[in-house]
């Protein structure tokens, strides 16, 4: 029985980092899995280079993984890490600036050698020079402790060995917060259970790190962090990727159509494509293509098949499929654009989250070619926004922009998975039979003859008797879908095609306010994923006894139709985005409003600090 004391936290937050080969999103996943399967909620932020093998002990090239898990709702991944882990003295440095006094340092002793202090500009060892006298430093000699564990592993070379100091690190991290490892065990031995050895050896390092953690004088106390309260039912943790790629195959299933995925690996949305190329089994085909232009011609041509065509993609691939999305405008077929939003222009930051397409996806196409625009606002939503993308793309025969960013698409939290039957009805009913006649009685097949309520043209699945039909890039004639020069022509089909978009707004919900004590003067509006953010820093300015409102838009084009008068609701109105004020562009032009943009690019999410200095001073400039 230990004699070491036990302490009971409400939340924490933990930063694994090392270099980019010491397995520190492995490690963060591990415990991440751990945490949720005790029943904390939680949220992360993996961070790592976008080069597939940065240079060794370097800034540049740190990996680190950030977990946040509470006894209660937690909102966003933290602002800043109660402990970092540190496996060399890149990733001290690279993090310490994050770290406030008095939290807890784990650092690698055996990696702050002369050659790797001097990589990162240390003439000494921080470890040793004082400069860490504000923290809780406990030098760990992590490599060489777990080599010495695995002592008895003669077919492992030292390399080898070395390589399972992530499990040391993980053990260790699992005694200090109580964390079980059944679940880590399990996943090694599906991983490495090809090699004995090699499973053994890493079971061995995890279980060391345990029991140095229970048996070594410089860890006095453990800590506990009990489940928080959350809504009965069966849990997983979920990345946003994963969501989406469920999402999509869920809406597929309940609109009753094969889902096609067309799609080229670009960081950070390959994920899902992956996630989806494992589920043949359930009515999905992916077609990894040989460029972006390919995958959206492919998914294009799936939906004029009469499947559900999804292409993945991130803004740099956004801006080469523009063509074919404008194809699919003209063409008036269902059609889902998932852009992961990352860093740009052009490669710019690959690795780095940031929600600056939504220009893009709004105007990014020749010609008058308007999409609907939806953006889950965490990793979990993204299930539910990939059922409405699939749900307005069929409903409407129209492209629908999903815009999910590097930050949800590789953060985690944990989701309630629902039922089948609560998920919405999504029935596809396609054309079937002619739907007029000509001037002598014959029954014909009117391609663009539109729906009175939607505006939404037949979907007519080629071979169906009776229902051929021309397609093409080529402007329409009204009704009959002919080839059409006709200026007047041409201004019609315009205006039914934005018109249909607007439509669009009839079917979603008005955006909802939370305001409760209706005296609020200032609203905080948000989209995507400063939803967390958003509401954490919201919930801080709260706890001052400031009165302020927020709302979250999860529908971008249409708004909901009642988006202005609740801008005009309020003497301010903040808009907090990862870009230079994209939203806040569009709401100043739509309402004329004179909305506040509070913007930034740094690749990073909101902190909550960042954004309550943000709220508390647009508090202080309304009337009292």
């Amino acid at each position: 029985m230990s004699s070491k004391s036990v302490q009971q936290l409400d939340r924490v937050v933990i930063r694994f980092a090392g270099d980019s080969g010491d397995g520190m999103q492995l490690t963060g996943d591990r415990f991440t899995s751990e945490t949720a399967a005790l029943g904390n909620d939680l949220s992360t932020l993996p961070n790592f280079p976008a080069e597939i093998r940065a240079p060794q002990g370097t800034l540049p090239g740190v990996s680190s993984f950030q977990l946040h898990f509470a006894d209660h709702d937690v909102l966003t991944p933290g602002d800043a890490p109660d402990v970092l882990v540190a496996m060399n003295p890149a990733a001290l440095k690279a993090n310490l600036r994050d770290l406030p006094r008095g939290a807890t340092v784990i650092a690698n002793t055996d990696e702050f050698t002369k050659r790797n202090l001097a990589k990162v500009g240390y003439d000494q060892s921080p470890l040793e020079d004082g400069s860490l006298e504000s923290w809780h430093v406990h030098p760990v000699a992590l490599t060489s402790i777990t080599v010495e564990a695995l002592a008895g592993f003669r077919g492992l070379s030292r390399k080898e060995k070395e390589r399972a100091k992530n499990m040391f690190a993980l053990g260790l991290l699992s005694w200090m917060y109580h964390r079980p490892t059944q679940g880590t065990e399990q996943f090694l031995k599906s991983k490495f259970g090809a090699h004995p050895e090699v499973l053994e050896a890493n079971l061995a390092a995890l279980r060391a790190g345990l029991n140095y953690g229970e048996t070594t004088e410089d860890f006095s106390v453990s800590y506990e962090i009990a489940p928080a309260r959350m809504a009965a039912g069966e849990y997983r943790n979920v990345t946003g990727n994963m969501a989406l790629a469920y999402g999509l195959v869920s809406a597929a299933h309940r609109a009753g159509v094969p889902l096609v995925l067309g799609s080229y690996p670009i960081t950070p949305a390959s994920d899902i494509l992956h996630t989806l190329s494992g589920l043949k089994r359930y009515g999905v085909t992916t077609m990894q293509c040989e460029d972006e232009i390919a995958g959206i011609g492919a998914a294009l041509g799936a939906s004029f098949g009469g499947a559900m065509g999804v292409t993945t993609t991130s803004g740099p691939g956004v801006a080469l499929k523009s063509e074919t999305i404008g194809l699919g405008v003209a063409l008036e077929l269902p059609l889902v654009v998932v852009d992961v939003q990352r860093g740009g222009p052009s490669t710019g930051l690959p690795t780095k989250t940031e929600q600056a397409d939504l220009l893009q996806a709004m105007f990014g196409r020749n010609g008058e070619s308007p999409v609907a625009i939806v953006a889950p606002r965490s990793p979990a939503d993204c299930f539910d926004t990939a059922l409405e993308a699939v749900r307005i793309a069929t409903t409407y025969r129209t492209p629908v922009f999903v815009l999910s960013d590097g930050y949800l698409a590789n953060g985690s939290e944990p989701w309630r998975l629902p039922s089948v039957g609560d998920l919405p009805d999504l029935t596809v009913e396609f054309a079937t039979a002619p739907n007029a006649v000509d001037d002598d009685g014959t029954p014909v097949f009117l391609p663009f003859l539109r729906d009175e309520e939607t505006l939404a043209r037949p979907w007519a699945v080629p071979g169906t008797p009776g229902l051929e039909h021309r397609v093409g890039g080529i402007e329409k004639a009204d009704r009959t879908g002919n080839i059409s020069y006709d200026p007047d022509n041409h201004d019609h089909m315009t205006r039914l095609r934005a018109a249909k978009i607007e439509r669009i707004a009839a079917s979603i919900p008005d955006l909802e306010v939370d305001d409760p004590s209706g005296e609020a003067k200032v609203l905080v509006l948000g989209w995507g994923s400063t939803y967390g953010p958003i509401a954490a820093a919201v919930r801080s300015v709260r706890n001052t006894g400031a009165n302020v409102a927020r709302a979250h838009l999860r529908h971008l084009n249409p708004f909901p139709a009642n988006t202005g008068e609740v801008l005009r609701r309020y003497e301010r109105v903040v808009v907090p985005e990862m870009n230079l004020g994209q939203l806040a562009l569009l709401l100043r032009a739509r309402y004329l409003v004179d909305v506040r943009s509070f913007t930034r690019v740094r690749g990073l999410p909101f902190t909550t600090v960042e954004l309550a200095d943000a709220i508390v001073s647009a508090t202080q400039e309304v009337t009292p």
